[in-house]
């Protein structure tokens, strides 16, 4: 092979060019090394209880109700013992409190505590607790009384650290067939087996945490990590059909295995987001969008989407808490003509227009059979 040589004032002009090129390099600042990733944080939740955690369990499921709860006053026992509930009929919680603190969960009893609300036309149920079959019998029960009463703006103001995947799951398709919002406030969280309730909302407003890990089986016959990951499938697969139902994205049944169960990830607003957790659930928004134009106009349904997009740039990455996120929403309603003379309690955040209460109310009568509500 022959070498070429380059003239010499060529080569002399290459060997300054490649000069000044080490030179700059040498005086360049080296590039930061990248930050580490930042670890899974766990959190408390806001009544300083235990991590709860995800759990799965070998048990039935539940029996079948001898006694249909919708068509009788004479509910079967119940006590609520995982947790502490309240009942509202307001929802400025900073002001006014959490409201009336029951744990029986008769007939009665429930009557009594949701009375109130009947006028307001609002209710929000605070629980603080773990995520368990009482706390599944205690949303059904609330929800059933709320059609009982006319009761359409239903809130779950949530603060759990987890518990039952499967209780988890059975209550999220109560309040997805109920016209539920749901709250974590600041302070609060929602950890683990809670986050499958976030699925079933019609609307989520979130200031606290949102924190996932691993589904832990306990009550197993396994003995090698294949058998223990054919029974998590089974377990993973009815979450997976449940978020999907639901409208919410399966692939965070996958990233909650990827998360060992002694750690907790914490979901960024943009993962919620990502995930179909927070604001407005996108499956109940195509099904209202048919319902509304019929009732309300289409008008109506393309003031509602507008507004919607504005109320998720605008208001709901505000910092302060679910009460300064309400406001903001609240503030930015009459731009696009809400609440609509029309169809006044179908405009959005129909649930904050609480009607001031009345100087001496009546107790109103509650009919004990079923009534069909629509939102």
């Amino acid at each position: 092979m022959r070498m070429r040589w380059l003239p010499a004032s060529s080569a002399l002009l290459a060997a300054t060019l490649l000069a000044g090129m080490l030179c700059a390099a040498c005086n360049r600042a080296p590039a930061p090394a990248p930050g580490p990733a930042p670890p899974a944080s766990t959190q408390a939740s806001g009544d300083s209880s235990a991590d709860f955690g995800a759990v799965s369990v070998d048990a039935p499921k539940p029996k079948r109700h001898t006694t249909n709860i919708a068509k009788t006053t004479e509910w079967p026992d119940a006590t609520l013992e995982s947790g502490t509930a309240t009942i509202s009929c307001n929802t400025d919680a900073k002001n006014d409190g959490d409201g009336i603190a029951f744990s029986d969960l008769g007939f009665f009893t429930v009557l009594d505590a949701m009375l109130p609300c009947k006028d307001a036309g609002v209710l929000r149920l605070r629980y603080r607790g773990r995520i368990a079959g009482d706390f599944t019998t205690l949303v059904e029960r609330v929800a059933n009384m709320s059609v009982r009463m006319g009761i359409k703006q239903r809130i779950l103001d949530i603060d759990s650290s987890g518990g039952q995947v499967e209780d988890a799951i059975r209550a999220g398709d109560i309040i997805a067939g109920g016209n539920w919002t749901i709250w974590v406030r600041e302070g609060a969280v929602c950890h683990s087996a809670c986050v499958l309730l976030l699925a079933g909302g019609d609307d989520r407003v979130i200031s606290g945490a949102v924190g996932i890990h691993r589904i832990i089986r306990i009550q197993s016959d396994a003995t090698s990590r294949a058998e223990l990951s054919a029974e998590l499938r089974e377990v993973h697969d009815e979450m997976k059909a449940y978020l999907e139902r639901n409208g919410a994205g399966v692939a965070v049944a996958d990233f909650m295995m990827t998360v060992p169960n002694r750690s907790l990830r914490l979901l960024t607003p943009g993962e919620l987001v990502e995930f179909g957790l927070t604001g407005r659930n996108a499956a109940q928004e195509d099904l209202e969008r048919i319902r509304l134009v019929r009732q309300c106009g289409l008008d109506f349904v393309r003031r509602e989407d507008a507004f919607y997009r504005a109320y998720e740039e605008q208001c709901t990455q505000i910092a302060e808490g679910v009460a300064s996120i309400n406001a903001c929403g609240l503030a930015l309603r009459p731009e696009y003509g809400f609440p609509d003379e029309k169809c006044a309690a179908e405009s959005p955040l129909a649930e904050l227009d609480v009607p001031p209460p009345a100087d001496a109310p009546a107790a109103p009568a509650v009919d004990a059979g079923p009534q069909k509500t629509s939102r």
